[in-house]
């Protein structure tokens, strides 16, 4: 990596792993399978304007 990424975007890939880890413990939770899709909705669209933008 050449460039240090922001917090935001960090916390964001830090709150992916523990949406995918709660998915693990809880398989059939619908709520814990949407909350971890808005966190990959959010991060993909952070990363996608973090690479226009560079």
């Amino acid at each position: 990596m050449s460039e240090q990424q922001a917090p935001d975007t960090d916390a964001l890939k830090q709150s992916l792993v523990e949406s995918f880890m709660a998915i693990i413990g809880a398989p059939d939770d619908l709520e814990v399978a949407r909350a971890a899709d808005q966190v990959v909705r959010t991060l993909d669209e952070r990363l996608t304007a973090e690479s226009v933008a560079a």
